[in-house]
């Protein structure tokens, strides 16, 4: 079988150290991005043709390679039905992006600095898409480790060099706060190679998984590593504060893979990870997991209401919505975890479309600042109807990619807690409020001053919102797909897993 995932990593990586070491190449640089970005489509589409997509729990296209046996590391890729479907996202979104930013980055400086300007941010995405799809193919932990840390650089240099005024501050806080947990959980992979079978595949997956014959004690520390670094990634309350900041001064296209896909790594990591190879210290931590996520879903969407910020406002809407993913992953059924990784794919388009829609319109009226909008559905209905719809799938509006997973969510939830359930429907009710005040203040009511004359969606721009919206009504009237890809991994983890967290404290009690 031909090595579909390495080809998928090796080819943007190529094309990204090709715009850095070959000047000449810089000059074509934008079509030359975008035709790679078009052949990693095209040949993920191919790979997906040789994925059993009906035995989607099950680890395909592996290749497993000798890497450092000394240390029990082993280049081992393979994706199940999750693992397909985030590398099938950041491939759709990093050609989208490329288009989107297809006018940035024109600094008013010589003809060659602008090229270098140009190809450097193209180079990072393309880096970044490699980096990410080795993430999520990756079956070997320490393997795993290295490409987790190593997506930091990219995103670093994007924000730091192409993002707002005060972007040098925010790249560094997004990269301290990242390599915090990145060092917590090195301690984790190292403890794991002591502790765990060893061997020249010490690190694989599928050898760790229930092979772990550790103290009570040891698995819990084990698991609390890991999840310190994915709940920063992901972001969850209380380490989410990097994300606003991040976000606010970072270009649109960056936040687009930022939010779109980079922090699903910390979700991801939490289902490939932290279930299989410590199932007892997650269904240990899950009570406090699960009021975590209940605290990001209203305290994101409360956040998000008051924000003046535009871009703050979607980072603050993500947090509410990674709360939701990380309820469905810990609350322990398999309808709230199948409709956790839906979300998963879900959020990654609509939240896409939505920074993408706020970068058109605040690159038009110079602010992001929303008090300085008014009126603007009269003159650019395009974008206010691109926004809206946005909007309206970030908030589950039925017949849109946010609504299936989030019911999904919902209903496996009140399965498990009433109580959980509940506080989840309010941050639905709050979610209406950070959309449509917002929309409201930009979009309707009297055109402000100096408005009255800007242009709404180009050709290009359009474009861009083509395949987004088409994604976002595909999941939300289709997304058998999807479900269907990722319903037996969900189905694996939730074997032997505790029915219902009040059942489970009521025969504790019983025992008592």
């Amino acid at each position: 079988m031909a090595p579909w995932l390495t080809v998928l990593i090796v080819v943007p990586l190529a094309a990204a150290a090709l715009l850095w070491l070959v000047p000449p190449l810089r000059r074509v640089a934008r079509p030359f991005g975008m035709a790679v970005a078009l052949v990693e489509v095209a040949l993920a589409v191919v790979m997906t043709t040789a994925f059993d997509l009906g035995a989607g729990g099950e680890v395909q296209l592996i290749e497993t390679h000798a890497w450092i046996p000394q240390i029990g590391a082993s280049y081992a890729v393979g994706v199940n039905g999750l693992g397909l479907a985030m590398v099938l996202l950041i491939v759709f979104l990093v050609p989208v992006v490329l288009l989107a930013a297809w006018r940035e980055h024109e600094v008013p400086a010589e003809g060659e600095q602008v090229e270098r300007r140009q190809a450097g941010f193209i180079a990072l995405v393309l880096a970044l898409e490699a980096l990410v799809v080795g993430v999520f193919a990756a079956r070997d932990v320490f393997l795993f480790y290295v490409l987790f840390e190593a997506v930091l650089v990219p995103v670093y240099f994007l924000v730091g060099s192409y993002g707002g005024p005060r972007r040098r501050p925010a790249a560094l806080k997004f990269l301290l706060y990242s390599l915090v947990g990145g060092f917590i959980m090195l301690v984790g992979v190292v403890s794991l190679y002591v502790l765990g079978p060893g061997g020249e595949q010490a690190f694989l997956i599928e050898n760790l998984a229930g092979a772990l014959e550790v103290p009570v004690w040891a698995e819990r520390l084990l698991f609390v590593s890991f999840f310190i670094a994915f709940a920063i990634k992901a972001p969850l309350w209380p380490v989410h504060t990097w994300l606003p900041d991040t976000a606010e001064q970072a270009p649109p296209g960056a936040s687009v893979l930022l939010v779109g896909v980079l922090d699903k790594i910390g979700t991801f990591g939490m289902i490939a990870l932290c279930l299989p190879l410590f199932p007892n210290a997650a269904e240990w931590a899950a009570p406090l997991v699960i009021a975590l996520a209940l605290v990001s879903i209203i305290y994101g969407g409360l956040l998000a209401v008051g924000q003046r910020d535009l871009m703050r406002l979607i980072a603050f809407t993500s947090v509410s919505h990674f709360g939701f993913i990380v309820l469905g992953i810990f609350v322990r059924d398999q309808v709230a975890l199948t409709g956790a990784m839906v979300y998963m794919v879900a959020h990654g388009v609509a939240t896409a479309a939505m920074f993408l829609a706020a970068g058109f319109l605040t690159h038009r009226g110079g602010t992001q600042e929303i008090p300085a909008y008014g009126g603007l559905q009269k003159v650019a209905p395009v974008l206010a109807g691109t926004f809206l719809v946005s909007g309206l799938a970030l908030i589950s509006l039925p017949g849109l990619s946010g609504f299936i997973p989030e019911y999904l969510v919902i209903v496996g939830t009140f399965r498990v807690s009433v109580v959980a359930g509940a506080v989840a429907v309010l941050g639905v009710i709050i979610a209406a409020v950070y959309l449509l005040l917002p929309y409201q203040r930009i979009f309707t009511g009297p055109t402000r001053d100096g408005l009255a004359e800007l242009p709404d969606l180009g050709v290009r721009e359009r474009w861009v919102m083509v395949p987004l919206v088409a994604a976002m009504l595909v999941l939300g009237i289709y997304p058998a797909p999807v479900v269907d890809v990722v319903t037996p991994v969900a189905e694996d983890l939730a074997l032997a897993q505790p029915a219902s967290i009040d059942s489970a404290a009521g025969d504790e009690g019983s025992t008592q």
